[in-house]
């Protein structure tokens, strides 16, 4: 395995300083200046890594924006619960979110870290801004090597504008650098509207992607490179056309520019205008898949120098197709630095506390069999991240259909007791890998695709961790489940746990016996769904084209082609829905939900389609996580309650913010 560190995030973890001025304040005069920071290419790069510093921590589980949505359900207990510096995200989701203190404040930099939990991308953009300028005056660079450094900081500054523009709608464009003796309008800037916002990022990065590299050597990997720009062109164009984005007068129609008293956001836009947004997608899209080939970028899957775990190969033996494609599921995401991934996010915390991987993993029973002593450190395996019940449903049947689609799967039933076949029996091979031959768990967890099997951890299935193959059952004092006497707060709540973001081979008790992985920003399975998506939206209706794109990922996943079952009477009940664009649209988004699981996507692909308020407003269920027996454990209850409404989908500006700048208006329903 390689084990890489990325020396530019590397680098900006040994930085204290939180801007250019910053730094240079914490110095004595006539010492430090910015001549001395860009004097010569080996100072210049603890700058550039500054820039890249102010890439969201996604990897924390208190700080990402992951746990927007319904996926995840973090720790219960009211310590948790009831601190603003915990499970933002969450809390975002339960209605919680203010405009005193903003959680996951994007915006500005000033609040406190312990209540907001975001970066402030406006320095993040001021510090390449700064970059920009001072970097040509850098000795010792050759001019290529200055263009390419120059450019990725232009992409990071139309990175850093576009998470701004998605949270928080029409932003400040903050073009050029501004000084401290700025006056007026220089300094007390308007916000603009969203149209000029989404070109404005997209010209930043049209500027940027010829001067960047096409590769980058091994101990460059996750600085931008042409693919990794060429990427997040494409998922800004298909922001810019999608619904939220493009004609929505339902939403913002009165949300209005005090400076021409026009919409915000594009409200008139026509067909055409719209078809072109989405045919502009297309030809970005496009273009990135060809680059990511280029650099023999692909769909991942389980190489042949890698071994199953000892459990698996007897089980290998068995169902050979079914295990080469479980592990390549099981690995996408946490296969260093392979090649499906485009873009990965390396700046992990080395101590471990709140990482979201260590969330999400499994404290061992002692009777597991595992010989290692501490496995079930309370202090390492913090297990408490886990999936909700809307998650266990959400993934297909091993038809490639949703369970209330499938005609062959039992879905009145499913939540009765299932007892799989024994390791005799002859209908073992059916569950071979997935279930626990003989046991005892429910109709849900049967027939599903192996993605469910890849991604979860569930009562009577395996998970694949600590070097081992872990029969798990998650009742009460099992492993996997409640454990009281080992620690009364860490546990899945909903009675299901992650496995997706849990390297394999990671071990607990200590935070060096964890392996560690870039966390995915972009992979190769969502540039095909982003093509899928956007063809559907440019034809009149759905055609083989649409298929094929969607296809690519759902054959790695081991399901038939989407237009084989929604075709077949006998299998679907909605016969042809993928003939319909408004049919397709929705498999395509139940698709990326599946595919794109836990990486981040769902909540912003519901928000651009303007389903969130509809997709997020009902409670949190799982099972009764006390429960020691099947009857007492598989018992659904509310976990949580959420309130998500229309005003939800922009956040709020910091009132301090307003207070300043008096030119800044704020975003709907939040005064």
């Amino acid at each position: 395995m390689k084990k890489i560190i990325f020396k530019i995030v590397t680098l900006a973890l040994m930085m204290t300083f939180s801007s250019c001025k910053g730094y240079l304040d914490v110095v004595p005069d006539n010492v430090i200046t910015l001549d001395n920071v860009y004097g010569t290419m080996e100072e210049a790069y603890n700058a550039l890594a500054k820039a890249y510093s102010y890439i969201p921590n996604d990897w924390d589980t208190h700080a990402t924006t992951w746990n927007l949505g319904d996926e995840y359900i973090g720790r219960i207990d009211a310590s948790v619960q009831n601190s603003t510096g915990n499970l933002r995200a969450e809390r975002i989701m339960r209605g919680l979110q203010s405009v005193s203190n903003p959680l996951l404040n994007f915006w500005t930099s000033r609040q406190s870290g312990a209540q907001s939990g975001g970066k402030g991308l406006y320095e993040g953009i001021r510090t390449c801004n700064v970059f920009l300028e001072e970097i040509k005056k850098t000795r010792n660079m050759t001019e290529g090597e200055r263009r390419d450094w120059m450019a990725q900081v232009k992409v990071l500054k139309a990175y850093y504008h576009f998470l701004l523009l998605r949270s928080y709608g029409p932003i400040v464009i903050s073009d050029k650098l501004v000084t401290a003796d700025a006056l007026g309008d220089e300094l007390f800037q308007y916000r603009e509207k969203v149209e000029d916002c989404f070109r404005y990022i997209i010209k930043l990065l049209d500027e940027a992607i010829p001067d960047l590299k096409t590769v980058r050597l091994e101990l460059e990997l996750g600085m931008i490179e042409q693919v990794i720009a060429k990427a997040i062109k494409a998922r800004v164009l298909l922001y810019y056309a999608s619904p939220f984005y493009s004609g929505n007068r339902e939403f913002f129609e009165d949300f209005r520019d005090p400076r021409d008293k026009e919409p915000f956001f594009p409200v008139n836009d026509t067909p055409e205008q719209t078809k072109a947004k989405w045919n502009e997608a297309l030809t970005a899209v496009n273009e990135a898949i060809s680059a990511a080939s280029s650099e023999s970028k692909g769909l991942y899957s389980f190489p042949t120098t890698k071994e199953y775990f000892p459990r698996d190969r007897a089980f290998a033996e068995v169902a050979p197709e079914r295990m080469k494609t479980l592990y390549a599921l099981r690995l996408v995401a946490t296969d260093p630095w392979n090649n499906e991934l485009i873009w990965g996010l390396s700046n992990v915390n080395y101590y471990g506390d709140g990482e979201l991987a260590n969330s999400t993993n499994i404290r061992l029973s002692r009777s597991s069999g595992i010989p290692d002593g501490d496995f079930n450190s309370a202090g390492y395996s913090w297990q408490w991240m886990g999936a909700t019940y809307r998650m266990a449903e959400r993934y297909y049947t091993k038809n490639g259909l949703p369970i209330d689609e499938d005609l062959t799967y039992n879905y009145i039933g499913r939540l009765e007791a299932y007892t799989a076949p024994a390791a005799a029996d002859d209908d073992y091979e059916d569950v071979v890998g997935l279930l626990q031959p003989g046991v005892t768990t429910i109709n849900l967890y049967n027939n599903r695709e192996l993605r469910f099997y890849a991604n979860l951890d569930i009562t009577g299935g395996w998970v694949r961790s600590h070097f081992e193959v872990i029969p798990t059952m998650m009742y009460n004092n099992t492993s996997g489940g409640y454990e009281p006497s080992v620690n009364s707060t860490d546990f899945f709540c909903t009675g299901i746990g992650i496995q997706k973001l849990v390297h394999p081979e990671s071990r607990s008790s200590h935070w060096a016996r964890v392996v560690r992985f870039p966390y995915p920003l972009f992979r190769v399975a969502d540039l095909y769904l982003m093509k899928a998506e956007i063809l559907n939206e440019i034809k009149d209706s759905p055609d083989q084209e649409v298929y094929d794109a969607i296809n690519v990922v759902r054959k790695r996943a081991g399901i038939p082609n989407v237009e084989t079952v929604w075709s077949n009477a006998s299998l679907a009940r909605t016969v042809n829905k993928h003939t319909t664009k408004a049919g397709m649209r929705d498999i395509i988004l139940r698709e990326r939900s599946i595919e794109l699981a836990f990486e981040g996507h769902r909540f912003w692909d519901m928000q651009r389609h303007k389903r969130a308020h509809i997709e997020f407003a009902t409670s949190i269920r799982g099972w009764n996580y006390r429960g020691s027996s099947f009857n007492s454990f598989f018992e659904m209850g509310i976990v949580q309650a959420r309130r998500f409404t229309t005003r939800d989908y922009l956040w709020p500006i910091r009132l301090d913010e307003l207070n300043t700048n008096g030119n800044l208006v704020q975003n709907p329903d939040w005064q």
